[in-house]
């Protein structure tokens, strides 16, 4: 199973929570980390993003079809949306359009073994892989990539 984990871009402060928008130096990350998304991601990729207006936006730059999932909103546990996703049984791949702290959580959980508070910058994106072998189970990181990567 493949698990893209993609940090909303750069909203706006302010209140309610919910529906904070980008800056504009958001929707440019969105742009740039959509487009190299686009571009890499299997066709056949199940895409669930929190209901926030930030978490929306951000996804909206890719481009594709994605489905909007309540139980993965701000406060969110790492437990909860490893169940949601299906790790590591699900059959194709899966991106969670989410937030902190619970990615870094869930980047930890899955290379560690053990939750921790990791920072997963905005708008970055953390591709994390399992497969089945003979030997066992192989968790590994295939990428993580941020927007400040793409130039102008």
């Amino acid at each position: 199973m493949d698990l893209i984990l993609w940090r909303h871009a750069q909203a706006e402060v302010g209140e309610p929570d919910e529906g904070r928008e980008l800056t504009q130096h958001g929707r440019k990350q969105a742009l740039r980390m959509g487009a190299w998304l686009d571009r890499t991601l299997p066709e056949v990729c199940k895409i669930l993003c929190s209901p926030t207006t930030r978490t929306v936006q951000t996804v909206e730059a890719l481009g594709r079809k994605y489905k909007i999932v309540p139980e993965i909103g701000p406060l969110a546990s790492a437990a909860d949306v490893l169940n949601i996703v299906g790790w590591p049984d699900a059959k194709t791949p899966v991106m969670v359009v989410g937030h902190q702290p619970w990615l870094g959580e869930v980047a930890s959980w899955l290379l560690t073994g053990e939750e921790q508070d990791w920072t997963v910058k905005k708008s970055s994106a953390w591709w994390i892989s399992h497969r089945q072998r003979d030997e066992g189970n192989d968790v590994f990181l295939k990428a993580v990539l941020s927007p400040e990567f793409f130039f102008d």
